[in-house]
């Protein structure tokens, strides 16, 4: 991991700090955010407050084994900074190529550790926030006003993950673990391991330990698309070669992968039965002809209806071959001492059973909010694109996209940001705030996202938190990075959808 920076200065219990723009989260998305502002708005005072001891969100607050991204590093990383190496890359690399682009544009000053927020105020009167919260290493308040509250915390919990409730967990004599909060004192070497769960999590893990388990089973109560392939990009090795500049090596590449994705995307909704059995032949050309891929890895929703991981190398289905790791799809009756009873009759031992469950949603930081003293309900809200809220003055949320790489909207929607703060100086407006025009006084409002486009556990669960969504294309998260490209750069900022005070 890397070496912790220490906070700026600390705030006394009653000093008040006022600054342009307070950026919630040191993750991917909040370091962009940092870096646009320095380089599109220069002399903009602002602040980043981050709750963890360093930077990097999901890559630093997950440790379990063989953590990694589960998309392409030159889609993932920004857009202003090459990358040069494997595209799916360990944690350790990520946190690497963010300390880079900290150390580089000398973002550190600007960044606040071990800062919880747990309330945020809009006043009305003074067009600004109020953020109170307090200080994990010494438990100092402090309070911060800002003018523009820009939330790039993520949207799951990094304190716990998500495990369901099942009868007799109290009777199993063995480890439960989750993957996200993942004891770094853990030996499972020569132990029998159960890994509950089918995504990107679970494939990641099980490889991770094989090797040094007595076994490790995967248990999945359906199946999930994958794509094995080598972890290398034939492209940009090529180039290399040419000795190619890494910036048009990584222009090039972006451009070439985010083609292939938006036709990869189009064919699973034009032709997914197609698109399903090339997926499949994917997994057989790693376990072979004789094995029941059709039982552990043929989902039985069409491809992308929930995200399909890379699986480097094949890594998971080698392990499989090797006998190293099993995979059993089937669902769980109860826990046991020893392990586990399913549904089918069959028991599974176990010493340590691992939950790759999946995240519980975290609506806006689990942060208070309220706007002129009264508690805000995001629920109650209609989302403008995915990142503003009606009746959510001077504020924008940072949601990525799941078919593309996150770090593709967080790069479009700081761009955004940099020219509506633009905007509003040249208006000399001190408060913008979206709200439905008179055209869309009678637009359908409908959940936050389409389950017959995309639905997995965790937004499902928590659909009831997020925001409504609107039946016109600008009042919904369209996860559609192909067209938000070209769309976003063109938003009239003058629209009837903005208001400015």
């Amino acid at each position: 991991m890397p070496d912790t920076i220490t906070s700026s200065k600390p705030v006394s219990q009653t000093a008040t700090e006022h600054f342009d723009v307070l950026i919630v989260g040191a993750g991917i998305s909040g370091i962009g955010g940092a870096y646009h502002l320095t380089k599109q708005l220069p002399g903009t005072s602002f602040v980043v407050l981050e709750s963890q001891q360093s930077f990097g969100g999901t890559w630093i607050t997950h440790r379990y084994p063989g953590i990694r991204s589960d998309s392409d590093l030159y889609t993932f990383g920004y857009r202003f900074k090459p990358w040069k190496g494997a595209p799916i890359a360990t944690a350790e690399e990520i946190l690497t190529y963010m300390r880079e682009v900290i150390d580089e544009n000398d973002l550190g000053r600007h960044i606040r550790y071990r800062h919880i927020i747990t309330s945020a105020r809009w006043s009305n009167v003074d067009n600004r926030w109020t953020i109170e919260g307090k200080r994990t290493d010494n438990g100092e308040p402090f309070r911060i006003t800002a003018n523009f509250l820009w939330m790039c915390q993520g949207y799951y919990r990094h304190s716990e993950g998500y495990t369901p409730e099942w009868p007799g967990m109290a009777d199993y004599k063995g480890c439960i673990v989750h993957p996200q909060t993942w004891p770094t004192d853990l030996d499972y070497r020569n132990k029998k391991v159960v890994v509950i769960g089918s995504g990107a999590t679970a494939a990641t893990v099980v490889p991770a330990i094989a090797n040094e388990c007595e076994h490790v089973t995967l248990l999945q109560r359906s199946p999930t698309y994958f794509i094995p392939a080598r972890n290398a990009n034939d492209l940009a090795d090529t180039l290399r070669q040419l000795e190619v500049d890494e910036n048009w090596i990584h222009e090039i590449v972006r451009r070439k992968i985010l083609h292939d994705q938006a036709v990869f995307t189009r064919r699973s909704f034009e032709e997914p039965e197609k698109v399903k059995q090339e997926l499949l032949a994917g997994v057989r050309a790693y376990l072979g002809p004789d094995y029941d891929v059709a039982t552990h890895f043929t989902p039985s929703y069409r491809p992308w209806r929930q995200r399909i991981a890379f699986v480097p190398n094949g890594d998971l289905f080698q392990g499989i071959r090797a006998g190293k790791a099993s995979v059993v799809t089937d669902e769980i009756e109860r826990f046991t001492e020893k392990g586990l009873k399913l549904k089918s009759g069959r028991e599974l031992e176990a010493d340590i059973i691992v939950t790759a469950t999946g995240f519980n949603l975290n609506v806006l930081g689990d942060i208070a909010f309220e706007i002129d003293g009264k508690p805000l309900d995001f629920a109650d809200t209609v989302t403008y694109r995915g990142m503003m809220f009606t009746g959510m003055p001077n504020m924008v949320w940072v949601f990525g996209y799941f078919r593309a790489s996150w770090t593709l909207r967080a790069d479009l929607v700081a761009d955004f940001v940099c020219r509506l703060l633009n905007h509003m100086k040249a208006k000399q407006a001190r408060k913008v705030e979206v709200a439905l025009r008179p055209e869309d006084k009678d637009m359908k409002l409908l959940p936050w996202i389409d389950t017959e486009n995309f639905n997995p556990g965790y937004i499902l669960r928590g659909m009831h938190l997020l925001p409504k969504r609107g039946d016109k294309r600008e009042w919904q998260h369209t996860q559609d990075y192909w067209t938000e490209k070209n769309e976003f750069p063109a938003i009239d900022l003058d629209d009837r959808a903005f208001v400015y005070a």
